[in-house]
């Protein structure tokens, strides 16, 4: 009796994911293997900002080749793509090596999502290379897996991210709640350094779950949150999303600021921005600021403020450029060559 053949991958993929700035924020995660955040979370998906990413898996096995931004990635990174190319490996039932090249307009381990888009763009590159055609829902809990961002990042514009109760993660997926450009906001970004943040997110949000005593009474704070920034989507309410992401982005870095030893983003700069945008509100300019897990500051307006708003920026100490960012779409599939 003959063996069956074993299965083998599709050609090469090249997908596109923007990265995405949380406006109810992610901080914290459950325990156990499957990267499941503690509390739910909302966010805006970008145009602007996004990783292309290629796969092509052999067929034989072998070590995986990654390349980002034209160089070969450092062995912290090849090993965390790695692994995650193992799971779409053991989820398609092949076994040969991949090629992976990625290049980001993200700057990488800033503070800017760059593990959001990248993620999301290599959960669809890989997937479809490797044979699979998944699901939106189930494509996002392979994001998720890499990068818990990542997991919005396969949708586009307004995007909730449900926490989920299973241990095995199986309900911890992002839906859309407005696709693209449906409500036209503008994120300015206020970019307030250069170089990678001084320690990770992950290890970040561990340090912040075992030490902050406020860890708790924030993730308390998160479901009223995303109540209260749906509903402002309903009825596109930007003083009242504005509030929430205001509220979410201090309570997020309070409860990181009180961890032992402290955890401190912020720069001058930081301050200096988040001062600009209270005064442009108090010249009548609907501004409000987030600031995720680094120095720099986004400030979340609509199309008629955005030039305001990108001046006051950049005119504000310690500022070293901006950046105008709009809705944009989801992960897609840009080429594909059959196998």
């Amino acid at each position: 009796m003959s063996t069956p053949p074993s299965p083998s991958p599709g050609g090469p993929c090249t997908a596109i994911a923007g990265t995405n700035i949380a406006l109810v924020k992610y901080w914290g995660k459950r325990s156990g293997p499957f990267n499941l955040p503690a509390a739910g979370s909302l966010s805006l998906t970008l145009r602007e900002l996004d990783t292309r990413t290629t796969v092509r898996f052999d067929q034989q096995p072998g070590a995986d080749r990654v390349r980002l931004n034209g160089q070969e990635a450092d062995q912290r990174t090849a090993r965390r793509v790695s692994a995650f190319l193992d799971l779409v490996r053991q989820q398609a039932g092949i076994t040969g090596a991949a090629e992976v090249v990625s290049d980001n307009t993200v700057p990488t381990a800033a503070g800017l999502a760059s593990s959001a888009s990248g993620f999301a763009a290599l959960a669809l590159a890989a997937s479809r290379a490797a044979g699979l055609t998944l699901p939106p829902e189930a494509l996002s809990v392979l994001a998720r897996r890499g990068s818990g961002s990542a997991a919005r990042s396969i949708f586009g514009g307004l995007v909730e991210m449900h926490a989920g109760t299973r241990d095995d993660g199986t309900d911890a997926y992002a839906r859309p709640l407005l696709e693209g450009d449906a409500w036209p906001l503008r994120l300015v970004v206020a970019v307030t350094a250069e170089g990678p943040k001084a320690i990770g997110s992950t290890e970040a949000m561990r340090r912040t779950a075992e030490t902050s005593p406020y860890y708790q009474a924030w993730i308390a704070s998160v479901d009223a949150d995303l109540r209260d920034a749906r509903a402002a989507i309903v009825e596109r309410d930007l003083r009242r999303l504005g509030a929430v992401a205001e509220r979410s982005a201090m309570r997020m870095h309070a409860s990181a600021l009180a961890a032992d030893p402290p955890i401190l983003y912020w720069s001058p700069a930081t301050i200096a921005a988040m001062d600009t945008v209270r005064q442009l509100r108090s010249r009548g300019v609907d501004a409000f600021f987030t600031i995720d897990a680094g120095p720099h500051v986004k400030v979340l307006c609509e199309p008629p403020h955005a030039a305001a708003v990108q001046a006051a920026l950049a005119s504000t100490s310690g500022v070293l450029r901006t950046i105008v960012a709009s809705p944009g779409p989801g992960a897609r599939v840009v080429q594909e060559t059959p196998s």
